[in-house]
């Protein structure tokens, strides 16, 4: 991935979950070059430059459960953007083994 930053990294993996589909931070991480920074995908995520373009609404924890902060709007904005794309959210978590990106 020529000479880009691990942040430019990260929102470039973000981009390759579709529609209907979830990732883990560590799943991103991984995809980003660097499988144990999972805590550095959730402060790129914070900070995303582009939201409505960087889908970082798909990303969950390692449980499926939701950002108890989403930046963009909390959780429920969080769980109204993944509704509106098919995911399923019960209880501020999404089923990993029906909607996880593979």
């Amino acid at each position: 991935m020529e000479n880009k930053s691990f942040y430019e990294r990260i929102y470039d993996a973000v981009c390759t979950i579709p529609p209907g589909k979830v990732a883990t931070y560590g799943q991103i991480a991984a995809l980003a070059g660097n499988g144990g920074a999972a805590r550095a995908v959730g402060n790129a995520l914070h900070i995303n430059p582009s939201p409505g373009v960087i889908p970082c609404h798909r990303v969950v924890n390692a449980k499926g459960r939701l950002a108890p902060h989403f930046a963009f709007g909390g959780d429920e904005e969080q769980q109204r953007l993944l509704e509106a794309e098919g995911v399923e959210v019960v209880d501020h978590h999404v089923d990993l083994k029906t909607y996880q990106m593979r």
